[in-house]
């Protein structure tokens, strides 16, 4: 039943969430922005929320992904790309997987 779906995350998905994080960072740290010139530069209420994603916790809201992407200098069409790869790798592989 959909009521009771298993709410944890499975290490499979907690280490892509982790991954992902490493490769906010390494993108906010390429432009040179702190955590929290980031969150002002998204115009975000409070900067630990980048915090939260570089350690793996929490998620970019989809319609925010092109200021994201803008923000830390990234083509759109390769953030989204890559934040879909992080987060929802079903879906990842069903658009872009091996299609043998």
């Amino acid at each position: 039943m959909l009521s009771q779906v298993d709410r944890t995350v499975p290490d499979e998905l907690r280490a892509l969430r982790m991954e992902m994080g490493k490769w906010l960072r390494q993108l906010r740290e390429a432009k040179g922005f702190s955590q929290r010139d980031l969150a002002t530069t998204l115009n975000l209420d409070y900067y630990t929320f980048i915090s939260q994603l570089e350690n793996g916790r929490g998620r970019i809201p989809p319609a925010r992904y092109g200021e994201w992407a803008d923000a830390l200098g990234v083509d759109r069409r390769l953030f989204v790309t890559q934040v879909l790869y992080f987060t929802e790798p079903h879906t990842y592989d069903i658009l872009f997987g091996d299609t043998d």
